[in-house]
C-alpha cells in the first residue's frame, strides 16, 4: 500500500507525509531514520483531521527530523587514486595499486593493495574495491547479525529472513515488515561497535516497527550504550 500523501506548512518549513490507512482508532504520527513523516490513520479520518493531528505534534515532528538529518550517510567523493585514504571496519588504509597478472584486493599493512593487469586504467581500481567491500560486507555482516541477536531474550525472534546489502545515501539500514534487512554497504568502513549498533536498531524494528516509546525501551534495554555508538557512527562516517 502506498498511502496518501499530504503537506503541511509549518512556520517557515514544510513538511511531506505519507497517510497509511489501517483498522485502528487512532492516528499514529512516526518519523522514520531517513526524516520522513509517515500516519498511520484510521480508515474513516479524513484528511482535514490528518493535517489537524499533525499540526499539533509539528514541533515534535520537527525536532525528530532534525535528529535524524544529522545521522544520514554523507558520502566522501573518492578518486580510488595511489596514496588515497579509504577505510575498513573503523580503520584507515592507503590505498596502492600495482601491476599484477591477475585481479586482486586485500589488506597489507596499513595498505588496501588492488592488484590488477590494468593498473593505470581509469575506473578499474574503483570497480575492483567496490567489489572487495561487498565481498567482505557479506561476511561481516552476518556474523555482526548473528552476534546481535544474542542480545535479545529470544534470540530466535530477532532472525531476519534476508539479508540485502546495498548502497545508499539515505539510510545506513532499514527492516521492511516482512523481516527482510537491509544494510548499506557502506557500513563496512565503520568499527564493529557502530556497525551493531545498526543492526540492533534494525532487529528492534521486528518488535516494534515505529520509533515510539516501546521502541527505544527495547533499544535501551538490549544496547544500553546505543547512543554512544550511534556517535561514534555519525563521527567516523562524517
Amino acid at each position: 500500500m502506498t498511502g496518501e500523501h499530504g503537506h503541511l506548512q509549518y512556520g517557515e518549513q514544510v513538511i511531506p507525509y505519507r497517510i497509511v490507512r489501517r483498522p485502528r482508532k487512532t492516528m499514529e504520527i512516526a518519523v522514520e531514520p531517513d526524516a520522513s513523516v509517515v500516519i498511520a490513520a484510521p480508515m474513516e479520518v479524513s484528511m482535514e483531521a490528518v493535517a489537524a493531528k499533525l499540526h499539533q505534534r509539528a514541533a515534535w515532528v520537527v525536532r525528530q527530523q532534525r535528529y535524524f538529518s544529522q545521522f544520514l550517510p554523507r558520502t566522501p567523493q573518492r578518486r580510488f587514486v595511489a596514496g588515497e585514504t579509504h577505510r575498513y571496519l573503523g580503520r584507515h588504509y592507503r590505498l596502492k595499486i600495482v601491476p599484477h597478472h591477475q585481479d586482486c584486493v586485500k589488506l597489507l599493512r596499513g595498505f588496501i593493495l588492488v592488484q590488477t593487469r590494468q593498473p593505470h586504467q581509469p575506473g578499474i581500481a574503483k570497480d575492483l574495491l567496490e567489489a572487495w567491500y561487498g565481498r567482505c560486507a557479506q561476511v561481516k555482516f552476518g556474523q555482526r547479525i548473528a552476534a546481535c541477536r544474542q542480545r535479545f531474550p529470544e534470540p530466535g525472534a530477532f532472525r531476519p529472513h534476508s539479508l540485502i546489502i546495498r548502497q545508499s545515501l539515505r539510510r545506513w539500514g532499514s527492516m521492511s515488515p516482512g523481516g527482510r534487512l537491509l544494510l548499506n554497504r557502506r557500513l563496512i568502513e565503520a568499527p564493529v561497535v557502530a556497525i551493531d549498533y545498526v543492526i540492533t536498531h534494525e532487529l528492534c524494528h521486528m518488535a516494534e516497527p515505529h520509533h515510539g516509546a516501546a521502541f527505544f525501551k527495547l533499544l535501551e534495554h538490549v544496547m544500553p550504550d546505543w547512543e554512544q555508538r550511534k556517535q561514534r557512527l555519525e563521527q567516523f562516517m562524517a
